[in-house]
C-alpha cells in the first residue's frame, strides 16, 4: 500500500503528507491521536504536534499534501514555505479500492448495526418521543461495542419527510410513519441501515409509496457491478422513481461510498464517473419525501463483486408495524 501511495505522491509532485486522524489518517496506519508523516523513504512516522510534524518536512520540499480534516491552527503550526495541497489528491483514489480485510471489517460492522436496528423493531414505542427513542439507541450501540456512534436518526409522521430531520420531543402515535437509521464506527470501519416501519398501522397511501423505494434499492444492487459508473448507477434509481410519478419529491443522493469514512465516493450523482470495480463498498439509500405527509428511506451497504453486488447487512427491508 504504501508503495501505491508513494507513486501517486510523484505522479502530483508531493514530497510529504501530513495527516491528523480521519479516514485518511486511518488508512495509512493511524490510530487515536497525534500526526502522521509520509516523507522520504521510510514508513509513516506519528508524532503528537504539528511542529513535531513540521520538523519532519524536508526542507527541499515543494508540495505538501495536507490532511482534508486539517483545522487552520494546524496549518499555519506546520510553517512551511512549501505549497500545501490536499492529501486527498492521493489517498482517494486509493481508498476506493478495498481489499477483502476491509471488506471484511465493513461487513462485520454493517452486521452491528443491522442487529440494532433489528432489536429496535421489539421496543415499546407507542407514547414515547423520537428523542428518547434515538437516546435508547445511541445507548444499544455504545453496549454493542460501537467505537463511534456517528448518527443516529428517530422520525415520526410528518417528520419522516424532512431529510436528516433531528430527533425532537415528538410524540410516537399510532398511525405514524417511522423511520429509524443508525450509522456507526467498528473497529475503523463505518456502516449505516436505516429501516421503515409503521405504528400500529401505515399511513394511507403509505404502502405504495415505500414499494418504490424498495424498487429502487433492488435497481440500485442490480446496477452495481463491475464497469458501470456511480452516475450510470444513480440514474438507475432516478428512473424507477421518475417512473413512479414522485420524481420531484426523490432524495437528491440514492448512494454513496462508506469504508474508513461515513460518507465518502463515489457518489451515486451526475457526473462522477468513478466505474465500479470488485471490492467497493457503497451504502444504497434512495428516498422519497412528500413534504408535510410522509417519507421512506432505506439504506444498506452493499459490496461491488465480479459477479455483481452483495448486500452486506442480512435484515429485510420490508415494512414492519410495531404493535407496541
Amino acid at each position: 500500500m504504501i508503495d501505491e501511495v508513494r507513486r501517486g505522491m510523484a505522479e502530483e509532485g508531493i514530497d510529504a503528507l501530513v495527516l491528523r486522524p480521519s479516514p485518511d489518517f486511518r488508512y495509512l496506519g493511524g490510530r487515536d491521536d497525534g500526526y502522521l508523516v509520509l516523507a522520504g523513504d521510510g514508513p509513516p512516522v506519528a508524532v503528537t504536534g504539528p511542529l513535531e510534524a513540521a520538523a519532519l518536512i524536508p526542507p527541499s520540499a515543494r508540495r505538501v499534501g495536507v490532511d482534508p480534516e486539517m483545522r487552520a491552527w494546524e496549518l499555519f503550526s506546520l510553517r512551511v514555505a512549501a505549497e500545501l495541497v490536499l492529501a486527498s489528491t492521493v489517498l482517494a483514489p486509493l481508498r476506493l479500492r478495498r481489499g477483502s480485510a476491509e471488506v471484511a471489517a465493513t461487513e462485520r460492522a454493517s452486521a452491528a448495526v443491522d442487529a440494532i436496528v433489528l432489536a429496535a423493531r421489539e421496543l415499546a414505542w407507542f407514547g414515547t418521543t423520537e428523542r428518547a427513542m434515538a437516546r435508547r439507541l445511541w445507548a444499544m450501540m455504545i453496549e454493542a461495542g460501537c467505537e463511534e456512534v456517528l448518527s443516529v436518526l428517530v422520525a415520526a409522521g410528518e417528520h419522516t419527510a424532512v431529510p436528516g430531520h433531528a430527533p425532537c420531543d415528538r410524540v410516537i402515535n399510532p398511525g405514524d410513519a417511522l423511520l429509524v437509521s443508525v450509522c456507526g464506527r467498528w473497529d475503523g470501519y463505518c456502516a449505516e441501515v436505516a429501516r421503515v416501519f409503521a405504528v400500529a398501522e401505515p399511513p394511507e397511501d403509505f404502502e405504495a409509496m415505500y414499494s418504490v423505494v424498495l424498487a429502487a434499492q433492488r435497481a440500485a444492487l442490480d446496477a452495481l457491478r463491475p464497469g458501470v459508473t456511480a452516475a450510470e448507477a444513480g440514474r438507475v434509481v432516478r428512473d424507477v422513481i421518475d417512473g413512479s410519478g414522485y420524481g420531484d419529491y426523490a432524495g437528491d443522493r440514492p448512494g454513496r461510498g462508506v469504508g474508513l469514512g461515513s460518507a465518502e465516493g463515489p457518489w451515486l450523482v451526475p457526473g462522477d464517473a468513478t466505474v465500479f470495480v470488485p471490492g467497493m463498498t457503497v451504502c444504497l439509500e434512495p428516498a422519497i419525501y412528500l413534504p408535510e405527509l410522509f417519507g421512506a428511506r432505506v439504506a444498506d451497504v452493499a459490496v461491488c463483486s465480479p459477479g455483481g453486488a452483495r448486500l452486506l447487512s442480512t435484515s429485510s427491508p420490508a415494512l414492519y408495524v410495531i404493535d407496541r
